[in-house]
């Protein structure tokens, strides 16, 4: 009994504070809620994950510069996209192509990076959140 007791009022607790944190999120709009971590910066963040993961291929001379055209060397080569189109849409990372190939959303074929491993979730999570702030070059 006295488990169940202890049980009850941990499982109260857990209630209460998660309609607390329901009603907190649902008084502001979804983008401001989702963008309270701390503005991401191209610089500090994003180019990061591309040196370590991403330019070997996406250079000029690289194979996935020969196979699309996108050289991630530089935020202006990002933004110019690929020889296809954009891969970046600011403010909408679920509209971009870069998001899409890096969370497994297209053919195996062209997912990225291209015969490795996914990018771990933190990272992914990182560029989407980059591109819902603007994708600005910071």
């Amino acid at each position: 009994m006295r488990f169940m007791r202890k049980g009850g009022l941990a499982f109260a607790g857990a209630i209460v504070g998660g309609l607390a944190l329901v009603g907190t999120t649902a008084l502001m709009p979804v983008r401001q809620a989702c963008a309270q971590r701390g503005q991401m910066s191209y610089k500090d963040d994003i180019v990061p994950i591309f040196k370590g993961w991403c330019i070997s291929c996406h250079q000029p001379g690289g194979q996935g510069y020969k196979a699309s055209g996108v050289d991630l060397t530089s935020y202006a080569g990002l933004m110019k996209g690929t020889k296809f189109g954009t891969v970046v849409i600011p403010k909408e990372p679920d509209s971009s192509t870069l998001v899409a190939l890096i969370y497994g959303r297209t053919s195996p074929k062209i997912r990225m990076p291209f015969g490795h491993k996914p990018l771990p979730n933190c990272l992914r999570t990182n560029i989407w959140q980059w591109i819902f702030e603007g994708a600005k070059d910071n």
